[in-house]
C-alpha cells in the first residue's frame, strides 16, 4: 500500500452535489449525511496515525465536528468516530489516529445541516514520532503567553515521566483532537444559535405554554448577595425580572455588604418591581446565615436557588412550573447548567443525567438550577450554618434523606447560567478550597446517617470530587465467578491465573463452564486446574448460547454472590473484587459493573448507554486510560442502565428473582436486557472504576460476519426495540440533549425531545 491515499467520497442520500461542474460543492441534511470512502487497494488500512489534508470549507452554515467512522477488521474497538482536528487554512492538514486495522471507512462532514466545499481528500500514513511532534507544535501555537506553553510543556513531561510515550501520546491526542475546550466551546455556541436562542422561542409559542398550565405555582427565587459587582448584581436581578412566568418573588438578603452601591441598586430594584424583598442583615453571617435570611422571606409554594452574580435562562421558571403540573410528585428539582462570561458568552454545558444517587455522592450534579419545595426546606430547617461553601450540596443532602426517587426531578434543559470571573467556582473548581472542605463534610455527614461504615476519599485529579468507599461484609460472602469457553486456552489462563493470583477477596470461587472444548491443551488444563479449590469445571454439551450457559452455571451454585465473567478478562489490581462485592450488598443495588480497557489502556466499557446506535453502546469508548470523561464521570461511582456482563456482579436473589438472562438473547444484548429487568424491579445497577481490569474483546468470540450471524444479530435488535420500545432513547443515566448517533456525550443535533427546554416526559 502506498502511504498516501487519495480517497474518493461516494456521498449517500442525506448529502447532495450542488456544483454541476463537479468543483466539490456538497450540502449536507444534519447529522446523518456521509461520504463512503473508497481508495483501490487501501482496506484494510492499517491502524496508527495519519495526517488528513483536504480542501474543505463551509459555504453556508458551519461544518459542526466533522469525523471519520471506521469500521475495523477485528471488531475490538467497535464503530466509533473519530473526530477531525481543527485547522487553521482551508487547505491545512490533521493528525487523526485509527485505533485497529480499518476494514471500511465513512467520512462525516457536519453535525448540522451546511453547504461546504470539499476536495483533493487525503490520508498519508505517519509514525509516531512526528505525530506526537505535529500535534504537540499544534498545541503550542495556540496556546497564548508564556505560561500557557510552559504549562503545556510541563504537563508534557510528567506524562511521559509518568506513563511513557504511550501516555503522552493519549494525552496529546485527547488535548489536540474533538475534546479540545475551544472546540466544544464553538459547537456549543453553535447549537444555542440553533435550538436556545431568543429566536427560537416565539411569543406565541410562551403564552401557549403558559395557557396550558392547570395550576401556576408562586415561585419563590433565594438570593443571598455580598459585596456583589453592581454590574453583574444588575445582570442577575435582570434575568429574574426577564422571566417569561410571571408569577414568582425574588427574596434577597444583604449579608451586611460595607460596598455602599449594593444598598443602593437593590433599593431601586425594590422600588421598580414590587416581586422583589431585601432583607439587610445587621451584621456578616456568611452565605448560609444570609440564605436563611432569605428563605424567611419566602411565601411561595416552590424556592429556587440563585447566586448573586449568576444568571437564570428566560424559560426556567415558566419550565419549573409545566415540570410541577407534570409531575405533582415532585419536592425536589433540578435543571441543567452552564457557564457565561463576562462577555455574555455560553459555554461548557453539563447535561446532566436524571436523579442519580450514587453519582451525587460523588459530585454536586444538582447544583443549579436546583428547586424544593418550601414545605421539605421548612422540614429540614434551612441552610446549615458550618457548610459555607457547599451549603447547597448539604441541603439538598438532607432533602434526599426524606424523599423517595419519585420525588425528585430532572428538567434536562440549560436554564442556568454560571458567571465565570475570577475567584469564582464556575472559572475553577480549585478556586476555593473551603468549598472543598465543606463538600467532604457534607458527603461525610450525610453517610453518618445514612450508611453505617461509608468513608469519603477525595478523587485525583478532580477538586471537590468524591469517592465513596463502603466496607466489605464480615464474614465476606461467597462468590461464584462464572466463566463460559470454549477451547482459546492462552485467553482462559490468563483469565483464570489473573484473578486466583491478584485478587485480594479470599472468598470466591471460579466456575469454568465448558461448552465443547476439543483440543487437548485445554482438556489437560481442566484437569489440572481443579487443583486449586478455588477452580471448578462444569460441562455444558450444547449450542453456544450465552444467556443459556450463564443460567446453567447459576444453578450451580448457592453462593450468595454470582459474577458473570468473560474468559477474555485480565485482573489488573487486588481490589477489584473486594470493591465489586462492597457495592453489590448494598440495600437497592442491582448489578455492579466494571471499567474494562482495552490492552492498549483505552476503555472499553465504563457503563452502557441505551439507545446509543439503535440499542445501546458503552460511554467514554476509547478514551485513554486515567481520563476523567464527560464532567468527571468516568472517575465516579454512578448509576448506569446497564452495565456489560462481561465482568458483572450481582446478588444471587436478584438473579432469580428477575430469571436470569434471556435465553432468547444468546449472544448480543442479554446483558442490557438483564439490567433494565433489574433496573424494573426497582434495584439500581451501579458501575465503578475502582474495579478495573483489562477486556480482550473478541479475541475468543469472532466477528458478526456472516450471513447466519447478521440475521441473529438483527433478530436480537428486533427483540429489544419490541420489548423496550422508546423506552431505550430515553436513558436516565443520559440527557436528551446528547447524541445517539456520533460520540458518546456529544451534543445533539437537533435535540432528541421536541420541547427540550421543558420537563422530560
Amino acid at each position: 500500500m502506498s502511504d498516501v491515499l487519495h480517497l474518493q467520497l461516494v456521498p449517500n442520500e442525506y448529502i447532495e452535489c450542488v456544483d454541476d461542474a463537479g468543483g466539490g460543492r456538497w450540502e449536507a441534511i444534519g447529522a446523518r449525511g456521509a461520504f463512503d470512502c473508497i481508495a483501490d487497494r487501501a482496506f484494510p488500512m492499517p491502524g496508527g496515525w495519519y495526517r488528513f489534508s483536504a480542501r474543505m470549507a463551509a459555504r453556508s452554515g458551519e461544518l459542526i465536528g466533522p469525523a471519520f467512522a471506521p469500521e475495523y477488521v477485528s471488531g475490538a474497538p467497535g464503530e466509533r468516530r473519530v473526530p477531525l482536528p481543527p485547522a487553521s487554512r482551508i487547505d491545512g492538514s490533521r493528525i487523526v489516529r485509527f485505533g485497529a486495522d480499518v476494514r471500511s471507512l465513512r467520512f462525516e462532514p457536519s453535525l448540522s445541516t451546511c453547504e461546504f466545499l470539499m476536495d483533493d481528500v487525503r490520508l498519508r500514513r505517519v509514525g509516531r514520532v512526528g505525530a506526537f511532534f505535529d500535534m504537540f507544535r499544534s498545541l503550542f501555537v495556540r496556546r497564548r503567553g508564556k505560561r500557557a506553553r510552559a504549562a503545556l510543556v510541563r504537563d508534557a513531561l510528567q506524562r511521559v515521566l509518568s506513563g511513557g510515550l504511550r501516555s503522552l501520546g493519549g494525552w496529546l491526542y485527547t488535548e489536540y483532537a474533538a475534546t479540545q475546550p475551544e472546540q466544544s466551546a464553538d459547537t456549543y455556541a453553535e447549537w444555542v444559535r440553533l435550538f436556545d436562542s431568543p429566536a427560537t422561542a416565539s411569543q406565541a409559542s410562551t403564552d401557549r405554554r403558559l395557557s396550558a398550565l392547570q395550576r401556576r405555582p408562586l415561585i419563590s427565587i433565594v438570593m443571598p448577595v455580598y459585596n456583589t459587582d453592581r454590574t453583574w448584581l444588575r445582570a442577575c436581578i435582570e434575568s429574574v425580572r426577564a422571566q417569561q412566568y410571571p408569577h414568582w418573588e425574588l427574596c434577597i438578603a444583604d449579608d451586611a455588604s460595607p460596598a455602599a452601591h449594593v444598598r443602593q441598586v437593590l433599593d431601586a430594584y425594590v422600588a421598580k418591581d414590587p416581586r422583589i424583598r431585601v432583607a439587610y442583615r445587621p451584621q456578616n453571617g456568611h452565605i448560609s446565615a444570609a440564605s436563611n435570611t432569605a428563605l424567611d422571606l419566602v411565601r411561595g409554594e416552590f424556592v429556587a436557588l440563585l447566586d448573586h452574580d449568576d444568571e437564570l435562562h428566560p424559560s426556567a421558571l415558566l419550565a419549573i412550573a409545566e415540570a410541577s403540573n407534570a409531575h405533582p410528585s415532585w419536592r425536589m428539582m433540578f435543571t441543567d447548567e452552564d457557564k457565561i462570561d463576562t462577555r455574555g458568552y455560553r459555554y461548557d454545558p453539563y447535561f446532566k443525567a436524571d436523579f442519580n444517587y450514587d453519582l451525587f455522592l460523588g459530585q454536586n450534579c444538582v447544583s443549579h438550577l436546583g428547586v424544593y419545595s418550601t414545605e421539605l426546606l421548612r422540614e429540614v430547617g434551612g441552610f446549615q450554618l458550618g457548610m459555607e461553601g457547599s451549603q447547597d450540596w448539604d441541603l439538598a443532602l438532607r432533602c434526599v434523606e426524606r424523599l423517595s426517587r419519585d420525588e425528585i426531578g430532572h428538567i434536562p434543559a440549560v436554564l442556568y447560567h454560571w458567571r465565570a470571573i475570577p475567584g469564582s467556582t464556575a472559572l475553577a473548581s480549585d478556586q476555593k478550597s473551603y468549598a472543598q472542605d465543606a463538600g467532604y463534610k457534607a458527603v461525610s455527614s450525610h453517610l453518618s446517617r445514612v450508611s453505617q461504615g461509608a468513608t469519603v476519599q477525595p478523587v485525583s485529579g478532580l477538586p471537590g470530587n468524591y469517592r465513596v468507599k463502603y466496607p466489605a461484609p464480615d464474614p465476606l460472602p461467597r462468590v461464584s465467578l462464572i466463566v463460559p469457553t470454549r477451547d482459546r486456552l492462552s485467553l482462559l489462563k490468563m483469565c483464570v491465573d489473573s484473578i486466583v493470583e491478584k485478587t485480594q477477596y479470599d472468598n470466591f470461587e471460579i466456575i469454568i463452564v465448558d461448552n465443547g472444548s476439543v483440543e487437548s491443551e485445554t482438556l489437560d488444563y481442566f484437569r489440572t486446574v481443579v487443583a486449586d479449590p478455588r477452580v471448578r469445571v462444569i460441562h455444558y454439551p450444547h449450542a453456544f448460547n450465552y444467556s443459556a450457559i450463564n443460567n446453567f452455571a447459576a444453578s450451580h451454585t448457592g453462593a450468595e454472590l454470582i459474577g458473570l465473567v468473560n474468559n477474555d478478562i485480565e485482573a489488573i489490581s487486588g481490589e477489584w473484587l473486594t470493591e465489586m462485592v462492597s457495592q453489590a450488598v448494598r440495600p437497592g443495588v442491582g448489578c455492579v459493573g466494571a471499567l474494562l480497557y482495552y490492552p492498549n489502556d483505552t476503555v472499553q466499557h465504563a457503563g452502557v448507554i441505551t439507545g446509543f446506535g439503535g440499542v445501546a453502546g458503552h460511554g467514554h469508548h476509547g478514551h485513554p486510560r486515567g481520563g476523567l470523561g464527560y464532567f468527571g464521570r468516568l472517575a465516579l461511582v454512578q448509576e448506569y442502565s446497564a452495565v456489560t456482563a462481561a465482568c458483572l456482579l450481582v446478588r444471587r436473589s436478584v438473579y432469580e428473582e428477575v430469571g436470569g438472562l434471556d435465553e432468547a438473547l444468546m449472544v448480543a444484548f442479554n446483558d442490557v436486557d438483564f439490567c433494565l429487568r433489574v433496573g424494573a424491579a426497582g434495584y439500581r445497577n451501579v458501575w465503578t472504576p475502582y474495579a478495573a481490569l483489562y477486556h480482550h474483546e473478541s479475541a475468543s468470540r469472532g466477528n458478526e460476519d456472516t450471513p447466519e450471524k447478521i440475521a441473529r444479530f438483527e433478530s436480537e435488535i428486533h427483540f429489544m426495540r419490541e420489548r423496550w420500545g422508546t423506552s431505550l432513547d430515553f436513558d436516565p443515566a443520559y440527557n436528551v440533549n446528547l447524541s445517539l448517533n456520533t460520540t458518546p456525550f456529544a451534543l445533539a443535533f437537533p435535540p432528541r425531545h421536541a420541547a427540550a427546554a421543558t420537563a422530560r416526559p
